[in-house]
């Protein structure tokens, strides 16, 4: 087995082999009951609680379709440019499944329900590259293993394993990309932007919530490398159910890597599936990969044939809503921001929450800068994504209203922002409890420069001889006897006019 050891350089692998990929994506649809019967989703149940004689593969027990299963593969099929088939079925996919109690899985096999498809990816430098889609179709999950007493949770080494079919059955879309050629040394980044935009358009059209950490999507990142100058694909790995951005992207470079290592040496690549590990990057041997025969498809004989009228396929088409793509586009456009900056606001998770801000009334300016500054920071450092912090668009537009009104400079926002996310309440009322509002009384801003004055004359004297540069140590012991409460630019105001000197 090829180790991290083995490896050869990114670099080197590059200079002699072009790689290819297919990426086989699973999504979880959000629909309140599973594929084919009534069996609650709802996560979080005691194991083998959801499950009825369907799910189970009891005799006699007859399976009958989802219609919003149906409905959300129509909606993801046309949103990656699909056609749609007027006509198509289910298969029975037969495999050893102990995690599947009917011991088959009910897909689609040669009748899809979407294909022939594309979709668009931005990588990081701003630069599109189109993705082709083969087919998307439904099918089911299957159970959950879990075994116990190995050292690596996994089948190997453990006592025995323990079985919840509560997740059998559940509705899946696989999408499945044709091979993806010509991304060259940037194949890893081509793959995480195609898996990060898919998992923007799952959430946009509001199938999935398609979250990769809870399972709710994960990707196969199937790969082979051709020697430069062939156009004849090499022998492909397939590692499985990777389940981050980042690991679809290291799993790719990490295979270019060993795969470069094994033909270098002489030895043949062996169409297997293989393990990602997070902690090393590194991926394994699991087992030697079937082909599509091996797995007895045949048609469903239990269920009815899919036949989605066109008329509903077009109103489905007409009820989309506007694809991330286009939308950041806009956004960037509208914000006047660069490609980096929306990258960098992509990766944060900042976009939705910036956009909810401005929806309640913050401007675009002031939304990106608290959300990408002082809560990007908050979020880095309890180690949570951004849409689990405390505070809610609607309080950071409070905030930035507070701060275009004067009652609260940025200083005091800051502690109004570490507040509410304490759960001190909203931001008028940790104003109100920590004493926050800026101090904007002339009479206490005039005793408070008379002060800084009078305790310091060598300072004034210097700026009405004409250093106005030195009102800045004025206005830093204002700003400390008021406790950051002062308007900075009132009190250097008053600071010259009271020394008799002008800003010019």
């Amino acid at each position: 087995m090829t180790t991290t050891t083995d490896l050869v350089s990114y670099e080197d692998a590059l200079a002699s082999y072009d790689p290819v990929m297919g990426l086989e994506v699973h999504v979880e649809l959000g629909t309140a009951t599973k594929m084919f019967c009534g069996c609650s989703t709802s996560l979080g149940a005691d194991p083998n609680t959801q499950t009825c004689p369907v799910c189970l593969g009891l005799p006699g027990a007859l399976p009958v379709v989802n219609a919003t299963g149906v409905e959300s593969a129509i909606k993801i099929g046309l949103a990656l440019n699909c056609e749609i088939a007027e006509w198509c079925r289910f298969a029975r996919k037969n495999y050893f499944y102990p995690d599947m109690p009917k011991n088959f899985q009910t897909s689609q096999y040669d009748e899809p329900i979407a294909f022939n498809g594309y979709l668009d990816v931005q990588l990081e430098d701003g630069e599109t590259f189109r993705v082709e889609i083969e087919r998307a179709h439904m099918e089911e999950d299957t159970g959950k293993s879990t075994h116990v007493g190995g050292a690596t949770g996994r089948i190997h080494g453990a006592s025995h394993s323990l079985l919840d079919y509560n997740r059998a059955g559940i509705p899946l879309i696989e999408i499945v990309t044709k091979p993806i050629v010509g991304a060259g040394e940037r194949a890893p980044e081509v793959a995480r932007a195609y898996v990060r935009e898919l998992r923007e358009l799952i959430r946009a059209l509001g199938v999935s919530e398609a979250r990769m950490e809870m399972g709710q999507m994960r990707c196969d990142v199937n790969l082979s490398l051709m020697p430069k100058g062939s156009d004849k694909f090499g022998t492909r790995s397939e590692t499985k159910n990777v389940n981050s951005l980042r690991s679809v992207e290291r799993a790719a470079r990490f295979e270019i890597q060993r795969h470069a290592a094994v033909l270098g040496d002489g030895g043949t690549i062996v169409q297997e599936t293989r393990h990602f590990h997070e902690d090393t990057g590194s991926t394994t041997s699991g087992r030697v990969k079937e082909e599509a025969e091996d797995y007895r498809y045949f048609p469903e004989p239990d269920l009815v044939p899919v036949a989605p009228s066109r008329e509903w396929v077009e109103e489905l088409r007409a009820g989309l809503p506007e694809l991330p793509l286009v939308r950041r586009n806009r956004l960037r456009e509208e914000w006047g921001i660069s490609a980096t900056d929306m990258q960098a606001i992509l990766n944060a998770g900042a976009l939705d929450p910036i956009v909810a801000t401005i929806d309640a009334g913050a401007d675009a300016a002031s939304a990106r800068k608290w959300w990408m500054g002082e809560l990007a920071r908050s979020a880095n450092e309890s180690g949570t994504s951004l849409d689990e912090l405390a505070i809610t668009p609607q309080q950071v537009a409070r905030v930035t209203e507070l701060v275009a009104s004067g009652d609260l400079n940025d200083k005091l926002a800051r502690q109004v922002i570490e507040g509410v996310l304490a759960g001190e309440g909203t931001p008028d009322e940790v104003v109100d409890k920590r004493g926050l509002k800026v101090v904007s009384d002339e009479g206490a801003l005039g005793a408070a420069v008379d002060e800084a004055i009078a305790g310091n004359p060598g300072v004034a004297d210097k700026i009405r001889g004409g250093k106005v540069a030195a009102a800045g140590a004025l206005v830093g012991a204002v700003m400390k006897a008021t406790r950051g409460r002062a308007d900075a630019a009132r009190v250097k105001e008053l600071i010259l006019q009271k020394l008799g000197v002008s800003e010019g």
